[in-house]
């Protein structure tokens, strides 16, 4: 492999308006003093990744202005309200043309997940024809790794809310699970009972 085939670019998709919580989007939620999608990203960079690109949507102004995302390649999504299909397409299509050999993907609402989770799926990359996902007792979830060979496929069928689910489906068999169940927690930020898990 090339040098630009070994690198893998983490993927934070942060572009969800969190209806669910009022109309705040997950982006700028806060954690530890700062707005969740620089957590997000820092725990991207500190499991390996070579590179972040961040993809916004709701209130990405606000999100620019408020956010400090150091060396991240801001990629706007003007489709977000038709769902995380929408980013996982908008942020596969800002790495074409890097040569990255893969998208490890993280979403931005699950800051149980830290750097070790990203660095053990990080670590599964063997080649552009990787598909890794980690799993929590046994069950698929984030963070994902897609390596470029399948980026086009994954773009062409990421639609909704699925985001690649269902390609995931289809290619179960080389899916390569790493369990994370012991260093990380793949809940999800989506209702008022949820902000409980913020710091």
């Amino acid at each position: 492999m090339t040098d630009d085939e070994n690198r893998v670019v983490g993927l934070l998709l942060a572009a969800g308006a969190g209806r669910r919580l009022g109309g705040r989007p997950k982006a700028l939620l806060t954690h530890r003093g700062r707005p969740l999608v620089e957590h997000a990203a820092r725990v991207l960079r500190a499991g390996g990744c070579a590179g972040v690109h961040v993809v916004l949507g709701a209130r990405a102004d606000e999100v620019r202005a408020r956010a400090v995302l150091p060396d991240c390649v801001l990629v706007d999504n003007p489709d977000w309200e038709q769902g995380m299909g929408s980013s996982l397409r908008a942020g596969l299509a800002s790495l074409s043309g890097t040569g990255a050999g893969a998208a490890l993907v993280l979403l931005v609402d699950q800051p149980g997940i830290g750097p070790e989770a990203v660095a053990r799926v990080r670590g599964a990359y063997r080649s552009p024809q990787s598909l890794v996902s980690a799993a929590y007792d046994g069950v698929r979830g984030h963070p994902v790794l897609f390596g470029a060979a399948h980026w086009a496929s994954i773009a062409a069928t990421a639609t909704g809310d699925r985001g690649a689910r269902a390609y995931l489906k289809e290619h179960a068999d080389r899916v390569e699970r790493v369990e994370c169940g012991d260093i990380a927690q793949a809940y999800d930020i989506d209702t008022e009972a949820d902000l409980t898990h913020l710091e």
